[in-house]
């Protein structure tokens, strides 16, 4: 059985949470918006990492990495993309079995043409409402199950206004 963790729209932040919530596994796959080389030194400290660019993934290090691409995860066929909107420039390639995107930090489980499709949300900075999540995948063979993580973080604190 492989043990992949799946993230995107890091942000420059890696979260100690992040760190103890994906230990343990083979493989990370990051869906961009990872936003600094460091970022992705610090989280092949977990395990090997695929990654893609996201749209706010600028300079030589972020030219580096594909706008999308195929992770191969023993017989699951996996297809990377930072933004769901660029499926329709960026299609998965025949033989896809899962597509994993980013970009909106909405953790979200669906489907694209009949293929499966993931949004891990986000374990950087708190947007809005949203949960600071990421997702782990368990693959055996060609069968892939999907486990999402709300990260246990604390809430923002509200900025209270001057009297």
């Amino acid at each position: 059985m492989l043990r992949v963790g799946v993230v995107a729209d890091t942000h420059d932040l890696v979260r100690p949470e992040l760190i103890e919530a994906l230990a343990g596994v083979d493989r990370l796959l990051h869906a961009g918006d990872v936003c600094s080389a460091a970022t992705l030194e610090a989280l092949a400290t977990i395990a090997p990492v695929t990654a893609v660019r996201g749209n706010n993934d600028r300079g030589a290090w972020a030219e580096a990495l594909p706008e999308a691409c195929t992770a191969q995860l023993e017989d699951v066929r996996v297809w990377l993309c930072h933004d769901r909107a660029d499926l329709a420039r960026l299609p998965p390639p025949p033989g896809t079995d899962l597509i994993v995107v980013g970009h909106s930090h909405r953790p979200l489980e669906d489907l694209h043409d009949g293929i499966p499709l993931l949004n891990p949300g986000s374990p950087g900075r708190r947007r809005f409402s949203l949960p600071v999540a990421c997702a782990r995948l368990t693959v055996e063979g060609a069968r892939f199950g999907i486990e999402p993580i709300e990260l246990d973080v604390a809430p923002p604190q509200r900025r209270r206004g001057r009297a």
